[in-house]
C-alpha cells in the first residue's frame, strides 16, 4: 500500500508535491508563530497559530485585504504560553508588516 503511494508522489511535479504538502498542513494544522512589526520591533505575537486565512467577501466572494486566524496572544512577547494568555481571534491587514513561520519548538 505504501509503495503505490510513493510511486504516485514520485511522479508528481515539484509544484504538485508542494500543493499536496500545503493541503495536508491545512488539514493537520501548523504550530505557527505570527509576529506583527512596527518598524523593526515586534509589537504583537501570536503562538500556536494553525494557519492564516484570506478573508472573502460574503456576497461577491472576492478576497479582502486582510488575513485572519486564531492563536494564543503572547502579551509579554516572551515566546511562551503563560497561564494568563488565552487563545484569540486576530486579523492583520495586507498593509501591515508581519511574518508567519512554523515554530522551531
Amino acid at each position: 500500500m505504501v509503495l503505490p503511494l510513493l510511486l504516485t508522489l514520485g511522479a508528481c511535479t515539484q509544484e504538485q508535491q508542494n500543493q499536496i504538502k500545503r493541503d495536508i498542513q491545512n488539514w493537520t494544522g501548523t504550530n505557527g508563530v505570527m509576529e506583527v512589526y512596527a518598524g523593526n520591533m515586534v509589537v504583537k505575537r501570536f503562538l500556536k497559530v494553525d494557519k492564516l486565512s484570506t478573508a472573502l467577501g460574503t456576497s461577491d466572494n472576492n478576497p479582502r485585504s486582510y488575513r485572519y486566524g486564531y492563536g494564543v496572544y503572547d502579551e509579554n512577547l516572551n515566546g511562551q504560553i503563560d497561564s494568563d494568555e488565552k487563545r484569540v481571534y486576530f486579523e492583520v491587514s495586507d498593509y501591515s508588516t508581519y511574518v508567519f513561520f512554523e515554530s522551531p519548538r
